[in-house]
Formats: structure tokens, sequence, C-alpha cells
């Protein structure tokens, strides 16, 4: 047996995927990130609900103080995103039931990315002035 034997150590291979990194900025993975950007907001947004609400039990002062500071142009501006991100997320829900459960699904993902993103501009542009002035009161 010699002392001597040498061990040879592979090269690593080269990364084909530019950047390292598995997402390039195509549709598919701007719509998971935006579902579930817009899927923890809501959660979030339901969480402080569910605690404002229940708050009428403890003390209905304390309820009407946490009503009254709702009542602000940030918050009226923060409803509007509300509204938008469950637009969003309802309409890219559907579009993901299509692509999971239609025989060419996948083929359209793509193009029903860019119908969601249509609709959902649609439905934004005729609530936005109505909520505004509402919130702005105009």
């Amino acid at each position: 047996m010699s002392s001597s034997a040498t061990i040879e150590v592979p090269v690593p291979r080269r990364s084909v995927i530019p950047g390292g990194t598995l997402y390039r900025g195509n549709e598919g993975m701007w719509s998971w990130v935006l579902h579930r950007i817009t899927g923890v907001a809501i959660y979030f947004f339901l969480l402080v609900h569910i605690l404002d609400t229940a708050l009428v039990r403890v003390s209905p002062e304390a309820y009407n103080v946490v009503i009254g500071a709702y009542k602000t142009p940030i918050m009226g501006l923060g409803e509007l995103a509300l509204v938008g991100a469950i637009g969003f997320h309802a309409l890219n829900g559907l579009r993901i039931i299509l692509v999971d459960f239609w025989g060419v699904g996948t083929r359209h993902q793509k193009a029903m990315f860019y119908v969601v993103l249509g609709i959902w501009l649609v439905l934004m542009i005729g609530f936005t002035p109505r909520h505004l002035m509402h919130v702005f009161g105009g």
C-alpha cells in the first residue's frame, strides 16, 4: 500500500442558470410573488379586523376610538390598497384554478396573467375615483 496515493477532487460544474437564481422575472414568478404578498396582507387585515371588532365587547368606548382613527385619509388610502389586494388575489386565484384544472391552462398561463391584470386594472379604475371622493369628501 502506497502512502503517496492522490485523490482527485471533481471540479464543480458551472451553473447554466444566469445569475445563479431560478427566478427570471417572468409572468409566472410575478404572479406567484404578488399572490403571496396579497395573501399575507389580507391575512393581517383580517386579524386586525377581528381584534378591533372584538373590542366592542370589552369596551365600547375604546371601540369607538379605534373606529374613529380609521376615518383618516391615510386609512382611506389603506382601504384602497386593501381592495386592490383582494381584487388581484381573487382574480389571480381564478387564474391559478384554470392553470391547475384546465387541460391547456399551463399553455395559456402567461396570457391569463395579462387578462387578470387587465380586469383588475379596469375594476380599480372604476373603484378608485369613487372611493377617493368619499375619503377626501368630494
